[in-house]
């Protein structure tokens, strides 16, 4: 029976609902379900996040956690890329006052080689999602339909999804990218559209296993029109 305390407690919860998801949809997501599979006293969840709302909120939060710790983890330009205007005390092209990067570069002075370090990290990050972050990806998506669905979600899906967003046009500001908020937009919506066509669409199955040069191919293809360099 689980004695962590409430931070790790309510972690606990999160990952394993996640985790229930994963493996038997939303209708194997409750309370319950939840208390047995963690190991906890029956009621801890219902303790902790007492509506079905609370538990999916918790879930949002802590999915974006674990797939930031993923994108930090890879980022060609360190855990704490530019951020966007307004954010971090950076300046309005989403840099810092003097338009450069954590690593004391800017745009003009990157080149091909951050490009293909960014498109072999995006690729990486594929990589992993698509095989030993499958499940936690899955979840993802049938969590945030629930969102389409109960307008309480809303808000929550929209607070998780944000730092990614922030993440990403950090990352292209770095690179070069003029809108660096619209070039974030499109990265992170062909990453969503990849992940679910290859997870859930309607080949997923029939697909071969992922393979690294190919997704780096892909990778490099989508920074090159999220930046809008010429075709």
């Amino acid at each position: 029976m689980s004695t962590s305390p409430p931070a790790d407690r309510r972690t606990l919860i999160a990952d394993t609902a996640i985790g229930l998801v994963a493996a038997a949809g939303l209708r194997g997501l409750t309370h319950r379900a939840v208390d047995a599979a963690a190991g906890l006293p029956a009621g801890s969840t219902s303790y902790y996040l007492r509506t079905r709302t609370a538990l999916i909120g918790a879930c949002y939060q802590r999915l974006a956690e674990l797939d930031l710790a993923d994108v930090d983890g890879v980022s060609p330009f360190g855990t704490a890329p530019p951020a966007l205007p307004g954010t971090s005390g950076r300046g309005p092209s989403g840099r810092g006052p003097s338009g450069r990067g954590p690593s004391g570069r800017g745009p003009a002075d990157r080149g091909p080689a951050d490009r293909e370090a960014a498109a072999a990290a995006l690729a990486g990050l594929l990589y992993r999602w698509l095989t030993v972050g499958r499940e936690r990806q899955l979840a993802r998506f049938e969590l945030s339909l629930e969102a389409a669905r109960n307008p309480e979600l809303e808000a929550d899906l929209r607070r998780a999804g944000r730092e990614p967003r922030v993440r990403a046009a950090g990352i292209v500001a770095a690179l070069g990218a003029d809108r660096s908020e619209e070039a974030a937009e499109l990265l992170v919506a062909w990453t969503e559209g990849l992940l679910y066509d290859r997870l859930a669409g309607a080949l997923a199955r029939s697909r071969p296993a992922p393979d690294l040069a190919e997704l780096t191919a892909v990778a490099r293809r989508m920074l090159a029109a999220a930046l809008g360099d010429p075709a």
